[in-house]
C-alpha cells in the first residue's frame, strides 16, 4: 500500500509538473499574441495617422484637383519620361495654382474622360477636348482656351488630296474623337478604323491598312515631322474650340475654372504656353 501511495504521488507531483509548464507556456504565447496585436493595432493607427495628416496637409493647401485626359496626343498631352506633359497639363496646372489646390492628372482612354468625369472620378476632363452639343448632353463646358482643326494625314505619293477623295477610302481615327465623327460621316461607319490612340491609326498609315487619318492639326503636324514619308493635306475639314469639361450642373468648379482661366488668358498665360507647344508661324 506504502509503494502504491508513494507512487501515487509521484504521479500527482509530475501532472503538477506538466501542468505548470503547460501553464507558463500558455501564458507565454498569449503575452506574445497580445504584445503582436498591440504593434499590429499600433502600426495601424500610424498608417491612419499618415493618411489622415496626408489629407490635412492638401485640405489645408486648397484640396485636390483632379484632371481625366488621354496622355497621348502631342503637343496637347504626352509623356516625358514617367511624367504627362503638354499644353493642356500645364493649363490645368496654372488653374490649380490660381485656385490655390494641389493637381494630380490620370490618364485614361479618351472615350472614358467623360465617363469619369460625370461619375466624379475626376473634377474635370481634358484632353483637347471639342465643344460639341453631344458631349454637352453629359458635361458642361468651360469658356474656351483654344482653337483647332481637323486634317488628312496621308502618305506623300497619296492621290488625296482633301475630304472629298475619302468617300471609298479607309480612314483611321482615334475613338471617340471628332475626326471619329467626320470620318464616319464622310466615308461611313464601314470604312473608319478606331483606334485607341492617334500614334496607333498613324502606324496602320505607314503599313498601308489605311489610305488617311484624319486627326486634329497639332498632333497632325507632330506625326508628320516624327514619320517620313507622310503629309499633312492642306485643307482644314473642321474649325473646333477647346474647353475644359466638368460634370453637368457642378456650377462651383464651373465659375472657378471658368475664374483662373480669365486671369491666365488676361495676364498671358495661355498664350506663352501655346506658342510653346505651337510656335506661331
Amino acid at each position: 500500500m506504502k509503494k502504491n501511495v508513494f507512487a501515487m504521488a509521484i504521479a500527482a507531483c509530475m501532472a503538477a509538473s506538466l501542468a505548470a509548464c503547460g501553464g507558463a507556456d500558455t501564458a507565454a504565447t498569449t503575452a506574445a499574441q497580445t504584445t503582436g496585436a498591440q504593434t499590429t493595432a499600433a502600426e495601424a493607427g500610424e498608417t491612419a495617422s499618415a493618411e489622415e495628416t496626408t489629407q490635412a496637409e492638401a485640405e489645408a493647401a486648397g484640396g485636390v484637383l483632379v484632371m481625366a485626359t488621354n496622355a497621348e496626343f502631342a503637343p496637347w498631352e504626352y509623356y516625358e519620361g514617367g511624367d504627362i506633359v503638354g499644353i493642356d497639363p500645364e493649363i490645368a496646372q496654372a488653374i490649380a495654382d490660381k485656385l490655390g489646390m494641389t493637381l494630380e492628372i490620370e490618364d485614361m482612354a479618351f472615350d472614358s474622360i467623360i465617363p469619369a468625369v460625370t461619375s466624379g472620378k475626376a473634377d474635370f476632363g481634358a484632353a483637347g477636348m471639342t465643344v460639341d452639343e453631344d458631349r454637352k448632353v453629359f458635361v458642361d463646358f468651360t469658356d474656351t482656351y483654344a482653337n483647332a482643326s481637323q486634317v488628312i494625314i496621308v502618305k506623300e505619293d497619296s492621290e488625296i488630296a482633301g475630304s472629298k477623295d475619302l468617300s471609298d477610302k479607309k480612314i483611321g481615327v482615334q475613338l471617340g474623337t471628332t475626326g471619329d465623327l467626320l470620318a464616319t460621316d464622310l466615308a461611313g461607319d464601314s470604312n473608319v478604323e478606331r483606334y485607341n490612340k492617334g500614334f496607333e491609326a498613324v502606324q496602320a498609315l505607314l503599313q498601308d491598312k489605311i489610305d488617311a487619318v484624319v486627326i486634329d492639326s497639332a498632333p497632325a503636324n507632330v506625326f508628320v515631322e516624327q514619320n517620313e514619308g507622310l503629309k499633312v493635306c492642306s485643307e482644314a475639314m473642321s474649325q473646333e474650340e477647346y474647353a475644359i469639361a466638368v460634370a453637368k450642373g457642378n456650377t462651383e468648379m464651373l465659375d472657378k475654372i471658368n475664374g483662373a482661366l480669365k486671369e491666365l488668358k488676361e495676364d498671358g498665360t495661355i498664350d506663352a504656353i501655346m506658342n510653346k507647344y505651337i510656335p506661331a508661324e
